[in-house]
């Protein structure tokens, strides 16, 4: 008993010391950092809405701005993080910022804003994906993200005496829909938009949908966009390839479930609303648009290879520029970027170059013309289209898109052959087998989740379609060598007359140009598949893209679709091809290929193989309508 009693005595004693030598720490409890170097001020301001809700917003001031525009970016990916500052090893620090291309931001002297939209991060409120209008059926509360740039807008012109009151907003992909979201009863002091590769609508070709077809490698994105407000909960997956995982999982909504996405409300809207109806149409920006006064002026940017949003920028513009009467308030500009490319460095899209860093290009002869026009009042000579032409590495100035309609058709024909001569006769078809459970990949495996590091995902759209070429359910009609340039400009139309012997499909269809089996100085081209537009269509939506149906067997039909916009070259020596399939995995979910009322419920006995026949020749020959310019 003495000897514990003694021991605990002793440690008794101790315990001073202890706490002692706990409470002595290295960092201080707050550090503040040197802004020694800054050539900014960084402020950080809690902006209340109309409603009492306060949204975080970081404010960066140039040092000595004066009669200054402000430049801002809205943003559900973290303002903080999105501002915060490099390791400026022997650069210094500088101004910049998410969505800014940082050389057009700081050459500007721009003060730059970037706030936390509602429910993200730092910012106060509730959150919905994309959110509609207020008091919508779609939007039951009374604010939306045109509210609250509004009221944003307001606040900075009042409380920032460095800026000139001129305002500009810019943002790419989910930024990019909010300077959209920014048009609707737009802020008087709102000069000028740019919506960069923006989301404008989820079904017919942006995000979640194309043409019907469900885009199920987003499902990670919903999940962890929406399951927290910071982004932290993962997508948990124990496949090292995308392909089994989607595969094994069976259909979407088996996979949504057993990832725990019934929880996230935007999921379920997803799966409830597979057709086209009144939740996607209404929603649609270029439709919203549409019904609004024209008020700021605006530069639509595209991506000729955006592997996310390439339907929304030329739908807008389609939208917007029949209200431009004056024909100086919408632009377009569109590069061979991927998605957002334009604010980097663009020399390539994968192994594909452009002779040239078009970004830069773009960005010193197009973007910041345009911005310090609206904003500095300094004038400018941007016009009102600006493309790059593939195939001859330019960009091109046109006060008009397209600049051709699709008026020339390519023809499909028999033994996988295509020219611009139809075939006449008897109807021919060239047929395959399609088994939903050896779909086609979209990239080779093993298929890496959706991600920015390496090509995987940002060149997929610009990578070899060699690898399917020779699959026995891909049909690769080719062209003679070309001995004259043929050039488009426009938006190729799919005219494809086709049968199953099922009762859905998916109709996948490429426009490709094929290099020379030799290119000087360029090795890794040599007999390349450069895929120029593509895209897929699901069948049951034939007769109406709100009314599916299921699709009769065996009876040849015609479906009609279109391609994303290109301007492109197809070089003489060069040949053109059309690749048709009818599964694009994982990206897309597999079509059961018999009718079931949503797919995303489809059951594993649901998908069966089905034989698929191509019209090549006949009245109803099979064709892709090219917008060639003469």
């Amino acid at each position: 008993m003495l000897v514990r009693w003694l021991i605990g005595a002793a440690v008794l004693a101790l315990l001073p010391l202890a706490a002692h030598a706990q409470s002595y720490d290295e960092r201080p409890a707050k550090p503040v950092l040197s802004t020694e170097g800054f050539n900014f001020e960084r402020r950080i301001v809690e902006i209340a809405m109309r409603d009492g809700v306060k949204l975080h917003t970081v404010i960066l001031v140039p040092k000595g701005a004066k009669d200054a525009g402000i430049l801002m970016t809205r943003t559900p990916y973290n303002a903080d993080g999105l501002t915060s500052l490099q390791k400026s090893g022997d650069l210094g620090a500088v101004l910049d910022g998410y969505d800014s291309a940082p050389d057009v931001v700081v050459g500007g002297g721009y003060i730059r804003v970037v706030q936390d939209v509602r429910g993200k991060y730092g910012s106060q409120g509730i959150y919905m994906m994309n959110p509609a209008q207020a008091g919508t059926k779609w939007n039951p509360t009374k604010t939306d993200d045109s509210t609250d740039t509004y009221d944003t807008i307001d606040w900075l012109v009042k409380h920032l005496p460095e800026s000139n009151g001129k305002v500009g907003i810019l943002g790419i992909s989910y930024d990019g829909f909010l300077p959209l979201m920014a048009l609707i009863n737009p802020h008087p002091a709102l000069k000028v938009a740019v919506p960069m590769n923006p989301m404008v609508d989820g079904w017919r070709g942006d995000d979640w949908f194309h043409n019907g077809a469900f885009r199920q490698t987003n499902m990670p994105y919903v999940w962890e966009q929406v399951a927290t407000k910071d982004n932290s909960s993962p997508w948990i997956s124990s496949y090292a390839d995308d392909y089994d995982l989607y595969l094994n999982g069976g259909s979407a909504g088996a996979i949504g479930k057993a990832h725990g996405l019934e929880q996230i409300g935007f999921w379920n809207k997803i799966v409830a609303h597979p057709a086209y109806d009144s939740f996607w149409a209404e929603q649609a920006m270029d439709t919203v648009l549409a019904k609004q006064p024209l008020k700021v002026p605006t530069m639509l940017v595209a991506s000729q290879w955006d592997q996310k949003d390439i339907y929304g920028a030329t739908a807008v513009y389609r939208a917007l520029k029949s209200k431009d009467a004056g024909g100086d308030m919408v632009y377009l500009s569109m590069g061979p970027w991927y998605h957002g490319q334009e604010i980097g460095a663009a020399s390539n899209l994968g192994p594909v170059k452009w002779d040239q860093d078009t970004g830069k290009t773009w960005r010193r002869t197009v973007l910041s013309p345009f911005l310090a026009h609206y904003l500095k009042g300094i004038p400018m000579d941007v016009a009102p289209v600006t493309v790059f032409e593939s195939g001859t590495n330019e960009w091109r100035r046109s006060d008009r898109w397209p600049i051709a309609e699709a008026t020339t058709p390519l023809y499909l024909k028999p033994g996988e052959k295509l020219g611009f001569d139809a075939t006449p006769g008897d109807v021919q078809t060239v047929d395959y087998v399609s088994d939903p459970a050896k779909p086609v990949t979209f990239v080779p495996r093993p298929v890496a989740p959706i991600g920015y590091d390496g090509d995987h995902w940002t060149g997929w759209l610009t990578s070899d379609q060699r690898p399917v070429s020779s699959r026995p359910d891909v049909l690769s009609f080719t062209g003679a060598v070309l001995t004259a340039p043929v050039k488009i400009a426009g938006v190729p139309v799919v005219h494809l007359t086709a049968s199953t012997s099922g009762t859905d499909s998916d109709w996948v269809v490429k426009l490709i140009d094929v290099y020379p089996d030799q290119v000087p100085g360029d090795r890794a081209m040599g007999g390349y598949q450069l895929a120029v537009a593509m895209d897929i269509f699901r069948g049951r939506y034939r007769e109406g893209l709100g009314n599916p149906k299921p699709i009769a067997a065996n009876v040849p039909l015609k479906y009609e679709f279109a391609l994303p916009a290109s301007d492109h070259v197809f070089l003489p020596g060069h040949r053109i091809m059309v690749q048709v399939q009818s599964s694009w995995f994982p990206l897309y979910d597999r079509n059961p290929q018999s009718f079931v009322p949503n797919i995303f419920f489809a059951k594993p006995g649901d998908y069966v193989k089905a034989t698929q026949k191509i019209v090549v020749s006949g009245a109803d020959a099979s064709f892709v309508a090219l917008p060639v310019v003469q």
